[in-house]
């Protein structure tokens, strides 16, 4: 799949010929649920078909704010110690992540969860990471760049540093009518990153009305995944996910039991959550959402991951514990793991697939996955020489 900014009139075209394809499918959607009506009282978007991407009317989706964000989310000086950039943890070329099952950290420190794929991201409207943590993309790009286990740069050394590359005084004016902004910084990388779009896929064309793009298997595939297999009950939707939060009785990686830096970050980051010792220091797992919200009732709690563009993002699940879909479709079927904290969802249950049923609802997942994203990185532009102008001298 090629880069294509979303202002583009092709673009535009195809936007507006989804929301027409998503209405024209409504009627197909409600007869293939039909016989899962009862499991599916809540879902309300037919499958298939991206929906328009929500835009903020103050981050216009120009091509010289998109070439800027580009820019700016391949920096590495957009880090503390100018070593990382965003990147470094969603590369291209590992599915807008980083192919790692826990992800890598800022440097001197190691993170516990699963770094998320940028791909499709602009599309949810519910909060980005694991526990909607952040409400806008906007503010994702400013969690990652700003905290202390990933970009760890503060505001104002971001602002110094971008001043002092010409060609980024340049597109800032060009962009933003002003000096280069921590905030403006934020908002084009969001807009470069509502550019990173999969939308290709056999499943995206079968949809479309091409008859012949999935599969025998995907189709029986397609067939448990709406019926015996129930994963439509919290996989709905075009990005196939409700956005809302569960906790499905996962095993613990045991990445992160072993590993002391991940043990250290996460323990400084229950503290910087405001919880004391006792509350954190027999955890042998993430307790999700409860971080956030300190309700318990949220505890091990994370957010459902749409499954678009799945054959580029191993490892899966939040602690990235799982290798590949066959392992997954596999922890459904026997409806879970027992888990610590008791309230795991009633909707994870064993589900009697055999072993021709699993192999059929993995190769519908599969379908799922269109060309591969990917781009040319831009070349970073340098540093200029720091101007003293005589007049402002003492």
């Amino acid at each position: 799949m090629t880069f294509r900014p979303i202002t583009s009139r092709p673009m535009i075209s195809r936007l507006r010929n989804k929301l027409l394809s998503a209405i024209a499918f409504t009627a197909f959607a409600a007869l293939a649920f039909t016989h899962f009506a009862e499991a599916q009282s809540e879902v309300n978007e037919p499958l298939g078909v991206l929906p328009p991407m929500p835009v903020p009317e103050d981050n216009p989706m120009t091509e010289a704010n998109i070439a800027l964000g580009k820019h700016l989310f391949f920096d590495a000086r957009l880090s503390g110690d100018g070593s990382i950039g965003c990147v470094d943890c969603h590369d291209p070329k590992l599915g807008w992540g980083d192919g790692a099952d826990l992800s890598r950290g800022y440097p001197g420190t190691m993170h516990w969860r699963n770094s998320q794929t940028v791909v499709n991201s602009a599309f949810l409207t519910k909060g980005w990471f694991w526990t909607s943590s952040a409400d806008t993309l906007e503010a994702q790009a400013h969690s990652a760049i700003s905290g202390a286990l990933a970009g760890n740069l503060k505001k104002i050394l971001a602002e110094e540093r971008m001043k002092q590359i010409p060609e980024y005084v340049r597109l800032f004016e060009e962009v933003w009518g002003d000096a280069p902004t921590y905030d403006k910084a934020l908002a084009s990388i969001a807009a470069y990153e509502r550019t990173v779009i999969s939308d290709d896929s056999a499943f995206d064309r079968y949809m479309g009305g091409e008859e012949g793009a999935l599969s025998e298997g995907a189709l029986r595939g397609k067939g448990l995944f709406e019926g015996k297999a129930g994963c439509i009950a919290c996989h709905e939707g075009p990005l196939m996910t409700d956005q809302a939060f569960y906790n499905i009785g996962l095993p613990t990686n045991p990445a992160f039991i072993e590993n002391l830096q991940r043990q250290i970050a996460f323990r400084e980051r229950m503290r910087s959550s405001g919880f004391e010792e006792k509350d954190f220091l027999h955890l042998d797992r993430d307790p999700g959402r409860y971080r956030k919200t300190k309700d318990i009732a949220d505890i091990g709690k994370f957010r459902t991951p749409p499954l678009r563009y799945l054959a580029y993002t191993a490892p899966y699940m939040h602690n990235g514990v799982f290798f590949d879909l066959r392992e997954v479709v596999e922890f459904y079927n026997k409806g879970g793991e027992a888990e610590p904290f008791g309230n795991k969802t009633d909707k994870i249950k064993p589900l009697g697939l055999s072993d021709a049923e699993i192999d059929d609802l993995v190769a519908f997942l599969d379908s799922l996955s269109g060309s591969e994203v990917l781009v040319e990185r831009p070349k970073s532009p340098p540093y200029g020489v720091l101007d003293f102008p005589m007049e402002n001298q003492w």
